[in-house]
């Protein structure tokens, strides 16, 4: 059974990953109309995650393969209820790759600014359904027996779902922000400082606003929070992680600060994760029809051979990781090869 539990561990490390890595990328995007004034601007925000943009998303790839593996029913109980959304989140997911591949190819600023607004809207796109699916883990959806899952689109865009999506893509663009104090100069890097504290005030306010009604609307994320007690902590420790994030800022430290804003993130996931265990997804049907991480997961066999795999070669991936964000690292030099 301890596989169980590991594997519901890592699956959360994995999907805070993504939304670590890709986030900022993300960030960037959401912010890419608003806080770049000109084209060099918005090429300097493009060409700071030009070299670690697609390697980031292949954490998503990652999260989908761990969940069909490892927990098979929740991946089919997903497609079969989120299958639209996720058919949006796939479009927007090849529209910004190709907003970012197009935009420079052709001098003309009509040319340019169609790409600059598919970046825009694909980035918020993604970052709102995601914010947007895990609010509807968050509150329960309709599971049947069989752990199909019957519900339209529209109706997945209930006001707490689309509460958590407003939020998620506040986090990311803060997120995206501190990333870009890292790289950015002049003119350009005045006004991301500017926008930081904006930022993190809005996404603080909006997450006191979600804490409150989840134990306000009595979800089995706060029912959890008050028997266990304890996991209430973490979400009052991401706010401690936030108050050092913005000292770290105020004094200059801006990868410490990007540090603690992707600590954050993790902690927040890890919150969520904390109150619907042992769930992964809840009924709103019948709680006997809830898939937990013992009734939805894969053979122990499966689950081993996954773990060797995952040792051998996680190490790898992180040090790949780490070595493209090492060699890239400094403020952003426009090239002509840039994007």
């Amino acid at each position: 059974m301890w596989l169980n539990y590991v594997w519901f561990g890592l699956f959360v490390v994995i999907v805070a990953g993504y939304l670590i890595l890709d986030g900022f990328d993300l960030g960037v995007g959401i912010l890419h109309l608003s806080l770049a004034r000109t084209d060099t601007e918005r090429r300097v925000l493009l060409n700071a995650i030009g070299p670690v943009w697609d390697g980031n998303e292949v954490w998503l790839v990652v999260t989908g393969g761990v969940l069909f593996a490892a927990f098979p029913m929740v991946y089919a109980s997903l497609f079969s209820g989120f299958y639209i959304a996720m058919m949006f989140v796939l479009i927007f997911l090849i529209m910004r790759t190709v907003a970012i591949e197009f935009r420079s190819k052709r001098p003309g600023q009509g040319w340019r600014r169609v790409w600059d607004f598919w970046f825009f809207i694909a980035s918020f796109g993604i970052a709102l359904l995601l914010g947007v699916a895990i609010g509807n883990i968050i509150i329960g959806l309709p599971i049947d027996g069989q752990g199909n899952m019957a519900i339209t689109t529209l109706a997945l865009l209930g006001p707490f779902p689309l509460m958590v999506g407003v939020t998620t893509v506040f986090m990311l663009a803060m997120h995206g922000c501190f990333y870009l104090a890292m790289k950015t100069e002049d003119d350009l890097h005045t006004r991301v400082l500017r926008y930081i504290p904006r930022l993190m005030l809005v996404f603080t306010l909006l997450m006191v606003v979600l804490v409150v009604w989840l134990f306000v609307g009595n979800f089995q994320l706060a029912v959890n929070f008050k028997t266990l007690v304890w996991p209430i902590l973490i979400p009052v420790l991401a706010l401690g992680v936030m108050l050092v994030a913005y000292r770290a800022f105020r004094q200059r430290h801006y990868f410490v600060a990007w540090v603690h804003s992707s600590l954050t993130i993790l902690l927040l996931l890890g919150a969520v994760g904390f109150g619907l265990y042992p769930n992964l997804l809840i009924s709103t049907i019948d709680p006997a029809y809830n898939l937990t991480i013992f009734n939805a997961a894969s053979q122990p066999n499966v689950l081993t051979v996954m773990l060797v795999f995952a040792l051998i070669g996680m190490p790898f991936v992180l040090l790949y990781t780490a070595s493209v964000y090492y060699i890239f690292r400094g403020h952003v030099v426009i090239g002509p090869r840039s994007y």
